[in-house]
């Protein structure tokens, strides 16, 4: 048995894929929507997966470092460009500890970057 929670948050930023012909290959925005869903297998004390609030703080503080930015502030050494992929793998890496403080053992994350189209990371915490 699994217990989940989850948020989602949208964000503008900008990116580009090099190599690729205009508009992807020049620095373009996509409104993202970031997804993310926590994983635990008993509930804590308080019969919760984790504290939404403190969660939620958690996002409205990543999604406020990217807003209206360019993600190669993001891209990690040895990526060519900031996909979905790797955007959601630096969104899990970055709210890791907190869902771990708060008790979460897994964390999924997907990034939307159309209604159709995303790109996602899973990994314990």
């Amino acid at each position: 048995m699994t217990c989940e929670v989850g948020l989602s948050r949208n964000v503008r930023a900008f990116h580009i894929m090099p190599g690729l012909p205009g508009p992807e290959g020049q620095l373009h925005d996509h409104d993202y929507r970031i997804e993310i869903v926590v994983e635990r297998e008993q509930l804590d004390e308080r019969g919760m997966v984790c504290d939404l609030d403190v969660l939620e703080a958690a996002l409205t503080e990543l999604t406020g470092r990217v807003e209206g930015r360019d993600l190669e502030e993001i891209r990690p050494a040895g990526a060519e460009a900031v996909t979905v992929e790797v955007f959601a793998r630096w969104v899990h890496d970055s709210l890791s500890p907190t869902v771990a403080a708060e008790g979460g053992e897994m964390l999924a994350v997907r990034v939307w970057e159309n209604p159709v189209a995303f790109g996602g990371y899973r990994a314990r915490c």
